[in-house]
């Protein structure tokens, strides 16, 4: 993965689970997760994840003349409802929805799962849920 992949993957997930009380999923470790998975798991599937991440880019591109990571939240926001939607500037060399899918899948499955995946730093996405209680230490 390219660095400005990797940029436009934390813009992202941090669009899909964005920091409040709580850190968004790239704080909270959903970054490191999807390493371990792309190196592993979701090895087959890297390349599918890369081609998606670069036709976000070029949709932000596009549209605001401006890198995704680099974007206004309600700019990022708008491209990926438009991403979401269907509603494209560009030509997807996937289709837009599955990749949407798919990446809100694994961010919200890095956000929630073991810390010992690499995601859900410090269990903190169980103790936001109340779930720290059943934490085995």
């Amino acid at each position: 993965m390219t660095d400005l992949q990797q940029q436009t993957l934390r813009a992202v997930v941090n669009r899909i689970i964005p920091p409040d009380d709580y850190p968004g999923a790239w704080d909270a470790g959903v970054g490191d997760y999807l390493t371990r998975q792309f190196e592993a798991d979701l090895a087959p599937q890297l390349e599918l994840y890369c081609a998606g991440l670069d036709a976000v880019e070029a949709e932000s591109l596009t549209r605001f003349q401006s890198s995704f990571a680099r974007l206004t939240i309600a700019e990022q926001d708008a491209t990926l409802v438009h991403i979401e939607a269907g509603e494209l500037l560009t030509s997807w060399p996937i289709p837009p929805a599955r990749f949407f899918e798919l990446l809100v899948n694994t961010t919200a499955e890095g956000y929630y799962s073991e810390p010992e995946q690499g995601g859900n730093r410090a269990a903190i996405a169980w103790a936001m849920t109340g779930f720290d209680e059943h934490v085995q230490s």
